[in-house]
Protein backbone atom coordinates (compact mmCIF):
# COMPACT_ATOMS: atom_id res chain seq x y z
CA UNK A 1 0.00 0.00 0.00
CA UNK A 2 1.30 3.47 -0.81
CA UNK A 3 0.42 6.78 0.77
CA UNK A 4 -1.40 9.47 -1.16
CA UNK A 5 -0.79 13.14 -0.30
CA UNK A 6 -3.82 15.16 0.78
CA UNK A 7 -4.25 18.91 0.50
CA UNK A 8 -4.35 19.40 4.27
CA UNK A 9 -0.90 17.78 4.62
CA UNK A 10 -2.40 14.51 5.87
CA UNK A 11 -1.72 11.34 3.93
CA UNK A 12 -4.24 8.56 3.39
CA UNK A 13 -2.80 5.17 2.63
CA UNK A 14 -4.08 3.56 -0.56
CA UNK A 15 -6.01 0.34 0.00
CA UNK A 16 -5.90 -2.64 -2.34
CA UNK A 17 -9.18 -3.31 -4.11
CA UNK A 18 -9.41 -6.78 -2.60
CA UNK A 19 -8.97 -5.36 0.93
CA UNK A 20 -11.51 -2.64 0.15
CA UNK A 21 -14.07 -5.24 -0.96
CA UNK A 22 -13.49 -7.44 2.11
CA UNK A 23 -13.81 -4.53 4.54
CA UNK A 24 -16.23 -2.22 2.78
CA UNK A 25 -17.89 -1.08 6.02
CA UNK A 26 -14.61 0.12 7.48
CA UNK A 27 -13.77 2.13 4.36
CA UNK A 28 -17.29 3.51 4.15
CA UNK A 29 -16.69 5.06 7.59
CA UNK A 30 -13.22 6.32 6.59
CA UNK A 31 -14.73 7.97 3.51
CA UNK A 32 -16.77 10.20 5.83
CA UNK A 33 -13.47 11.79 6.90
CA UNK A 34 -11.85 11.96 3.46
CA UNK A 35 -11.34 10.28 0.13
CA UNK A 36 -10.07 6.71 0.28
CA UNK A 37 -7.68 5.85 -2.58
CA UNK A 38 -8.30 2.33 -3.91
CA UNK A 39 -5.53 0.60 -5.84
CA UNK A 40 -5.46 -2.29 -8.25
CA UNK A 41 -2.22 -3.92 -9.32
CA UNK A 42 -0.23 -1.16 -7.63
CA UNK A 43 -1.99 1.76 -9.34
CA UNK A 44 -4.75 3.99 -8.03
CA UNK A 45 -7.98 2.83 -9.66
CA UNK A 46 -10.21 5.43 -8.04
CA UNK A 47 -11.25 7.15 -4.85
CA UNK A 48 -14.11 6.22 -2.56
CA UNK A 49 -15.81 9.31 -1.17
CA UNK A 50 -18.82 10.11 0.98
CA UNK A 51 -22.15 10.47 -0.81
CA UNK A 52 -22.51 14.15 0.14
CA UNK A 53 -19.07 14.94 -1.32
CA UNK A 54 -20.07 13.23 -4.56
CA UNK A 55 -23.33 15.18 -4.67
CA UNK A 56 -21.41 18.45 -4.09
CA UNK A 57 -19.08 17.50 -6.94
CA UNK A 58 -21.98 16.79 -9.28
CA UNK A 59 -23.60 20.15 -8.43
CA UNK A 60 -20.30 21.90 -9.11
CA UNK A 61 -19.86 20.01 -12.37
CA UNK A 62 -23.38 20.93 -13.51
CA UNK A 63 -22.65 24.63 -12.91
CA UNK A 64 -19.47 24.61 -14.99
CA UNK A 65 -19.81 26.00 -18.43
CA UNK A 66 -17.44 26.15 -21.35
CA UNK A 67 -17.70 28.14 -24.52
CA UNK A 68 -15.68 28.93 -27.59
CA UNK A 69 -13.75 32.18 -27.39
CA UNK A 70 -15.22 33.02 -30.80
CA UNK A 71 -18.57 33.38 -29.00
CA UNK A 72 -17.30 36.24 -26.82
CA UNK A 73 -18.68 39.69 -27.55
CA UNK A 74 -16.18 42.22 -28.94
CA UNK A 75 -16.09 44.26 -25.71
CA UNK A 76 -15.03 41.19 -23.71
CA UNK A 77 -12.32 40.33 -26.25
CA UNK A 78 -11.04 43.92 -26.03
CA UNK A 79 -11.08 43.85 -22.21
CA UNK A 80 -9.09 40.61 -22.17
CA UNK A 81 -6.59 41.94 -24.72
CA UNK A 82 -6.03 45.06 -22.61
CA UNK A 83 -5.38 43.24 -19.34
CA UNK A 84 -1.93 43.29 -17.83
CA UNK A 85 -0.30 41.14 -15.22
CA UNK A 86 0.78 42.48 -11.87
CA UNK A 87 3.95 44.61 -12.16
CA UNK A 88 6.00 41.86 -10.50
CA UNK A 89 5.47 39.88 -13.72
CA UNK A 90 6.96 42.51 -16.06
CA UNK A 91 9.31 39.91 -17.56
CA UNK A 92 6.32 37.82 -18.63
CA UNK A 93 4.57 40.85 -20.10
CA UNK A 94 7.75 41.63 -22.05
CA UNK A 95 7.85 38.06 -23.36
CA UNK A 96 4.28 38.53 -24.57
CA UNK A 97 5.19 41.81 -26.23
CA UNK A 98 3.25 43.81 -23.67
CA UNK A 99 5.74 46.36 -22.48
CA UNK A 100 3.23 48.46 -20.57
CA UNK A 101 2.98 47.56 -16.88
Amino acid sequence: MREMPMSDSKAIEAVAASEFARNFGEYKLKAQRGAVPVSSHGKIAGYFIAADEYEDYMRYKAQRRSFATAELPADKVKAIAETRMHPRHRKLNAMLGRNKG
